[in-house]
């Protein structure tokens, strides 16, 4: 007799599939979520389909039982096929791309209960105003500390003080309670004409098939407004919705514009997300009851049983590109992912990337477009500031025609907002006398000063030390120098021209949470800030009516190195930071300050010939068959021995296989040839695009062999060139 046996693929990259026994008594279905045993540990792992995966043969006589099936919803089979896709594209372990699936194991388990909080109606003895602020807001309302907190606008030390005087009281809870459900039609948005044509066109898509679609729209033309009547159709047909945003200080914002216009906020998913929540979020999400998820990538693998529309926002973002472990891209694989599930997907962007512009074009995405900004607000003016001819005074990096706008904008009492894409205080330090420049030692990278936080820092390892008062090398006190500057420095020469204005510094470092974001938001909205200095993390997504004037401090700064999409980049970033200003009733005007004004961006930039440097872009890349007309790889080998990494590469480079249409760059050290301590040689694979280039790395790849302390990793469609 046949002994019923499962294929399972464990949480494990080193195992591959294997098989076990299925106990009698327990049913099983591919995608059912299991405990295997291995040796005497125990392994989540999930019943896969057995024709889809390899395994080693075993007789019925040796396979292990399977020790449980868990009480959650199987794992749907198109979120399998998308984790095949994954694993196979980006030559990833299946169980890596798994362990995205399966983040939370607390999750996994029973039902559990948490305890919440609400008044107990007893006043502290000590009524601070603080406490009578937090009583007051969250008057009639029950939950977790973080949550009072969060609504009140107070610590959660001011909250754990009312539980300790006794004014708020223990509420044991069910953990899986049911989430506030959106309402499709609880506050529907006034549309202009262009806008109400374009939101017909993405809800009539919805229920439909697979459709994607390019939403292209000019900074303020109300993206968000209109792809939320898609998520209204999407819920009117009992349908989940997924929103991908390219950062979580994004995410409090999102959230207040959609409660607004649904009546309550989305499940929210990302890495500030505490283990309950997490596990409140998976288990909504796998049961269907979460109907809309707003979060950062991760939140693509998880398990919808009823998916019914993907929306990715600011769709040219590079950071929706995983950088390490599985190197996916989450607007590709969403695009994949709405493919197998069979459903509509909208790239949202007013910068659309070339790679997505190149679908439209071959007639693969259907393109909506918005050319005109909401209620009836204009474009910015955008002009550029010739540093060789206004330069700014010794050692201050502000011009003086910029510093001018920014006192006319005081004087009328509109905000500022100055970008420079650099965090920190200054990304060198050097001493005067020896010449001696502090290096991380870990990484090949200097050390960034942040005179904020009183330490020197490596930005690619985290490793950070005190700024020292002498120099390591010479002895020498009061000898260290910052060169070249941050947004600190920036913000520092701001409070010495205009001491009465007050600055805020928006950067990685100061909004690293939703909830920081959400103070900067208000304090905004409430004009309690009058200049802003920020990095990236501002050139997306906020909506300030009183911001009418943008200075970029560097307009030269991303076009310098190699990488192919420097030039894209840049022209994404001043015109996503430029589209901040003038979004109200008052106009708004851009300087970009740059030292060569003519150069292709910048002057298309000031021209507003959007079109014409993306078609000169377009055809650069066609002419040397770089992506979207050709396909690159980045074969990366690390080891914490130099020679060791080095043998390595050099065995891989002997090893390239003779394939017509690619070429193999190096092996040759990395240009950041020490990261966390482990010297990187690269290798980079150029071939035309319809060359299945997993397949020949996979080949060539195994026909070499490493010690385990050597790492090979393969980064397919790199974005970093690092």
């Amino acid at each position: 007799m046949t002994v019923p046996r499962a294929r399972v693929v464990t949480l494990n990259a080193a195992l591959g599939s294997l098989d076990y026994r299925v106990p009698t008594g327990m049913t099983l279905q591919p995608g059912s979520v299991v405990v295997a045993p291995l040796g005497p540990r125990q392994l989540i792992g999930v019943a896969w389909d057995p024709e889809r995966l390899p395994a080693k043969e075993v007789g019925d006589n040796r396979l292990r039982p399977l020790i449980a099936a868990l009480d959650v919803p199987p794992i749907p089979a198109p979120l399998r096929r998308l984790c095949e896709w994954t694993a196979d594209y980006y030559l990833s372990p299946l169980a890596a791309v798994l362990r995205m699936v399966l983040p939370s194991s607390a999750a996994l388990d029973g039902p559990r209960q948490l305890i919440e909080y609400a008044p107990t109606g007893q006043p502290p003895e000590r009524l601070t105003p603080q406490r009578e602020k937090a009583l007051t807001a969250i008057a009639g309302r029950q939950g977790t500390v973080r949550e009072l907190a969060s609504a009140a606008g107070v610590s959660d030390a001011v909250m754990r003080g009312l539980v300790h005087a006794g004014a708020l009281g223990r509420v044991l809870v069910d953990a899986d309670r049911p989430l506030p459900q959106p309402h499709p039609d609880h506050a529907p948005p006034d549309l202009t004409g262009e806008q109400r044509e374009a939101a017909t066109s993405l809800a009539r898509g919805v229920g439909k098939g697979f459709d994607p679609v390019l939403l292209d729209g000019v900074t303020g033309s109300g993206k968000t407004e209109v792809y939320f009547e898609a998520v209204a159709e999407a819920l009117r047909q009992h349908r989940q919705v997924l929103v991908l945003l390219p950062e979580i200080a994004l995410t409090e914002p999102f959230l207040k514009r959609f409660e607004a216009r649904f009546g309550c906020a989305p499940v929210a998913w990302h890495s500030d997300l505490r283990s309950s929540q997490r596990r409140r979020a998976w288990r909504g999400i796998a049961h269907g009851e979460a109907k809309v998820v707003v979060g950062a990538r991760s939140a693509l693998f998880l398990p919808y049983p009823e998916l019914g529309l993907i929306v990715v926002d600011e769709a040219h973002e590079p950071s929706f590109k995983q950088e390490d472990g599985v190197h996916y891209h989450a607007r590709d694989v969403a695009v994949m992912r709405a493919m197998f599930e069979d459903i509509p997907i909208v790239l949202s962007s007013a910068t659309p990337a070339i790679e997505s512009r190149h679908m439209v074009e071959v007639g693969r995405y259907r393109e909506v477009t918005l050319a005109h900004r909401f209620a009836g607000a204009s474009m910015p003016e955008m002009r550029a500031i010739d540093l060789t001819r206004d330069p700014p005074p010794r050692g201050r990096w502000l011009a003086p025609s910029l510093v001018a706008e920014i006192e006319t904008n005081l004087e009328r009492g509109e905000q500022s907002l100055l970008f420079l894409n650099r965090r920190g205080f200054a990304p060198l330090t050097l001493c005067r006398h020896c010449g001696h420049r502090f290096q991380c030692p870990n990484c090949t990278a200097w050390m960034v000063e942040h005179r904020l936080m009183h330490r020197l820092a490596c930005h690619h390892c985290g490793h950070v030390m005190p700024p020292p008062s002498a120099c390591p090398e010479c002895g020498e006190e009061d000898s260290l120098v910052p060169c070249g500057p941050g947004v600190e420095r920036i913000a520092d020469e701001v409070a010495e021209l205009f001491p009465e204005a007050r600055t805020s510094i928006v950067t990685s470092d100061t909004i690293w949470s939703p909830a920081r974001a959400a103070e900067f938001v208000s304090a905004m909205e409430a004009g309690e800030i009058d200049i802003v200095v920020g990095t990236q993390l501002v050139t997306k997504g906020y909506h300030f009516p009183n911001l009418t004037l943008v200075g970029v401090v560097d307009a030269d700064l991303g076009l310098a190195g190699g990488d192919l999409r420097a030039a894209e980049r840049s022209f994404q970033q001043i015109q996503q930071v430029g589209g901040r200003a003038g979004r109200g009733d008052k106009p708004g005007r851009v300087l970009v300050q740059s030292h060569d004004p003519q150069a292709p961006v910048i002057a298309a930039l000031i021209s507003g010939d959007a079109a014409g440097f993306y078609a000169a872009e377009t055809e650069a890349r066609r002419e040397a068959a770089m992506p979207p007309f050709g396909r690159l790889a980045a074969i990366v080998v690390s080891a914490e021995a130099a020679v060791e990494a080095e043998d390595v590469a050099r065995r891989i480079g002997h090893a390239v296989p003779s394939v017509d249409d690619m070429a193999v760059f190096g092996p040759a050290p990395a240009p950041l040839a020490m990261l966390r301590g482990r010297h990187r040689q690269r290798l980079l694979v150029h071939a035309a695009r319809a060359l299945d280039v997993q397949d020949v790395i996979r080949e060539w790849l195994a026909g070499v062999e490493w010690s385990s302390k050597v790492q090979v990793s393969v980064d397919v469609d790199p974005y970093s060139f690092l």
